[in-house]
C-alpha cells in the first residue's frame, strides 16, 4: 500500500455544515476535497465526534459521482494490491459485506463455479455481520479458509482456487469505518466504497450489486464517468449474486458504455436450501457442484455474464453455452 501526498488538515465543522444540511440543502464536495476528507477518515485523522457527523451527513445526503471518485481514489491508495495470475482470464472480484438474512447466500456457489471454469476469483468482505450468514462462514463449511495476506490470496489464485481476503487485511482503514456500523446502526459510504475496490489495479472485473434503485443510477453514473469495467446488478440482500427467484437485469459497464446483457424477468420457483444457516447452505452447494441440485437459472445467466466480461468466452452466446454445460445435472444411472 502506497499513500500519495500527505492530506492537509481540514476544518471539520465547516465541512459538516456544507454536507450536513440534508438531501436538499447540502452541498456536494468536489473530487479533491472528497479525496482529502476520505483519506483522513481512512487514516484515523478525524476526531470521533466529527467522524460520526460526517458519516451520518453522507448517509442522509448521498454521495455524488465526484465524491465517489475522490473516495475511491483515497481507498485505492491505501489497500493491498494483488497480482493477477498470468495466462488466465481477468480475475472476478466479488465483494461480500452483507450476508444472508432471509434467503440462502449463494455467492460462494457462484465463486466456486467460476473457479471451476478457470476464472480466478477474489472474494473480499467481512467475516461476521451482525448475525447474518456471511460468505466467509459458508466457505469455512466448504473447507475454504480465508487468506491472511495478499500473498496467501495470490497463491490460492495461482493454484486455481478461490481466495477470500477479509476487509481487515485488504483495506484496514476501510475496515475500521465499516465496523462503525455497529455503533451508528446504519451502513454508510464505507459500504459503498467496499463494492468499488479493485485490488488488481484495473485488471479485475468487479461484480457490483445494489439494493436501492437510486444507488443503481449512482453506480451507473460513476462507471460511465470513470470508464472503468464492472458488471452492475440488483443484488440479493446486498450480496452480488442473482436472486434465484427473480432474474435481475445485469449490465456490462465498459469504457463509459452500458450494455444490458440480461434483462429482468421472473424465474419461477427454484429448488433452494431448506434453511439459510452456513452448514445447510454449504451442503446444498456441494450437491449443486456435484450436479445433484439444479443451479437456479438466474445464477447460470450471471455465470455467463462473468465469463463474457472476464474474457473466458468470446461472445455472450458462447459464454451462456459454457455456463449451461458447467451446471448440467447428473443423470442417475439406470
Amino acid at each position: 500500500m502506497k499513500h500519495s501526498e500527505p492530506v492537509m488538515e481540514m476544518n471539520w465543522g465547516t465541512l459538516i455544515k456544507e454536507i450536513g444540511r440534508g438531501p436538499h440543502g447540502a452541498r456536494d464536495l468536489d473530487e479533491e476535497d472528497a479525496w482529502r476528507m476520505f483519506a483522513a477518515m481512512l487514516d484515523g485523522a478525524v476526531p470521533e465526534l466529527e467522524l460520526g457527523g460526517i458519516m451520518i451527513a453522507l448517509r442522509i445526503k448521498g454521495e455524488s459521482v465526484a465524491e465517489l471518485r475522490g473516495f475511491q481514489r483515497a481507498a485505492a491508495e491505501r489497500m493491498q494490491r494483488l497480482v493477477a495470475p498470468a495466462g488466465a482470464p481477468r480475475p472476478v472480484v466479488l465483494p461480500s459485506y452483507n450476508g444472508a438474512r432471509r434467503q440462502p447466500n449463494l455467492l460462494p456457489l457462484l465463486a466456486l463455479l467460476l473457479a471451476r471454469a478457470g476464472c480466478p476469483v477474489l472474494m473480499h468482505g467481512v467475516l461476521d455481520d451482525f448475525g447474518r450468514v456471511t460468505s466467509a462462514a459458508i466457505l469455512r463449511e466448504l473447507d475454504v479458509a480465508p487468506s491472511r495476506s495478499a500473498a496467501e490470496a495470490e497463491a490460492a489464485l495461482a493454484a486455481g482456487r478461490i481466495a477470500f481476503l477479509a476487509d481487515e487485511f485488504l483495506a484496514p482503514g476501510l475496515a475500521r469505518l465499516l465496523a462503525l456500523r455497529k455503533r451508528l446502526g446504519v451502513r454508510g459510504s464505507a459500504h459503498t466504497l467496499a463494492k468499488l475496490l479493485d485490488p488488481f489495479g484495473g485488471q479485475g472485473l468487479r461484480v457490483v450489486s445494489v439494493t436501492h434503485p437510486d444507488y443503481q443510477v449512482r453506480m451507473r453514473d460513476y462507471f460511465a464517468a470513470s470508464g472503468e469495467d464492472a458488471l452492475l446488478m440488483r443484488g440479493s440482500e446486498g450480496e452480488p449474486f442473482a436472486n434465484p427467484r427473480r432474474q435481475p437485469q445485469i449490465e456490462l459497464l465498459r469504457g463509459g458504455q452500458i450494455t444490458v446483457l440480461v434483462e429482468q424477468g421472473e424465474s419461477g420457483a427454484p429448488v433452494l436450501p431448506t434453511a439459510i444457516d452456513a452448514a445447510v447452505t454449504a451442503q446444498w452447494i456441494r450437491e449443486a457442484l456435484a450436479g445433484e441440485q439444479p443451479v437456479p437459472e438466474p445464477l447460470v445467466q450471471q455465470l455467463a455474464c462473468c465469463f463474457y466480461a472476464a474474457g473466458r468466452a468470446g461472445d455472450f452466446n458462447q459464454a451462456l453455452a459454457l455456463a449451461s454445460e458447467l451446471v448440467r445435472p447428473v443423470v442417475p444411472a439406470r
